[in-house]
């Protein structure tokens, strides 16, 4: 039996240096350097870092001129689409869009009013540069607040509808909307009202999620349940963690919906009063070795010599440990037996062989 998501929903394309976004382009990933944009060789290796775990795209702040400067630098020593995130200073998103910037995020609410707007708009013209449209439950403007009370749900989407019709009469329209808000509930009902009334791309994101542990629930359920709808273009998993980690999660998402399929997919059992091998050590150890596999591949580690095989029988290959000893099996049958401190060594060995 195969199970469908909801229809995608039909966005207009744009493009982020060439990279496609919306229309039937794959849902993206994205995350966001926490370097010092000043460091230059510092926020190139994360940037690089990041590349390398299968971002797709990458935000970097731009707080001060200085920044701005640098961006360029950066940009010049990079080769992935690269964004500008500007806050309050309509200036300083003119320098990145000349410094290369592929595309910049604003709240045209914070940028220096209609005049900014209309200047960063001038300069993008010119480099074809994408804006994001950044709504934040935590900056919306006094009047929204006034009429709603707290940042809802329709303030938000209002919010964004106004911003939306001052750059269309501006004429310009290569330009994304996000809806950003640490509530999970909020952020997903925003997003269903605006797209009923815009077709524009969607970046999705759960802002300030917090933690590993809850941050990952958080975005799981807000960006898996927009996803689910149809709803979404291209994603950045929120995370107080080292920004590779919220590439890891964000493909954990989309593979989960079957959206997209990228490196090892481990499956192992959380483990029982019969697991009576280092099961915890020999996924960590797996786990760790095969993180720079990009090809798809379902590798199973399992506690149960017994039920393991049967249970993972949809892997591509995996080792089920018994009392210090286990077997490496492929497509649910048993190859060979092994002691238990050859099961990681052999298992990695293994998974490397067929992918080549």
């Amino acid at each position: 039996m195969t199970i469908e998501l909801a229809k995608r929903r039909k966005s207009r394309q744009v493009s982020l240096g060439g990279f496609p976004i919306g229309g039937d382009a794959p849902v993206s990933v994205q995350s966001m350097t926490n370097t010092d944009t000043r460091d230059v060789k510092a926020t190139i290796n994360q940037v690089n870092a990041l590349k390398n775990a299968g971002c797709e795209i990458v935000r970097i702040a731009i707080p001060d001129e200085e920044a701005a400067t640098a961006f360029a630098d950066i940009k010049a020593s990079t080769d992935i689409p690269l964004i500008a995130d500007i806050h309050f200073d309509y200036r300083l998103a003119i320098a990145t869009i000349k410094g290369g910037a592929d595309g910049i995020r604003i709240n045209p609410g914070n940028i220096g009013g209609r005049e900014g707007v209309e200047r960063v708009i001038s300069e993008a013209e010119k480099h074809n540069t994408c804006i994001r449209i950044g709504v934040n439950a935590g900056s919306m403007s006094k009047n929204l607040l006034e009429k709603y009370g707290h940042p809802t749900p329709e303030a938000m989407v209002e919010s964004a509808l106004e911003h939306i019709a001052l750059f269309e009469e501006l004429d310009y329209r290569n330009i994304k909307i996000s809806l950003k808000s640490s509530n999970v509930l909020q952020c997903i009902k925003a997003y269903e009202m605006l797209a009923e009334r815009t077709d524009y791309p969607f970046h999705l994101g759960i802002t300030e999620a917090g933690t590993l542990i809850s941050g990952t629930v958080k975005n799981s359920i807000g960006i898996g349940a927009l996803l689910l709808k149809g709803i979404g273009d291209t994603m950045r998993v929120s995370l107080s963690r080292d920004p590779v980690e919220e590439v890891k999660v964000a493909y954990e998402i989309l593979r989960a919906l079957d959206l997209r399929h990228r490196g090892i997919e481990i499956i192992s059992c959380p483990t029982c009063g019969r697991c009576e091998i280092d099961l915890f050590g020999i996924v960590e150890r797996v786990e760790r070795e095969l993180a720079d596999v990009v090809i798809p591949l379902k590798v199973a580690i399992m506690g149960c010599v017994v039920n393991g095989p049967g249970e993972a029988r949809e892997a591509d290959i995996g080792v089920a440990g018994a009392r210090g000893k286990g077997v490496l099996f492929k497509k649910g049958e048993v190859i060979e037996k092994l002691p238990e401190d050859k099961l990681a060594e052999v298992l990695i060995t293994e998974v490397r062989k067929l992918i080549g």
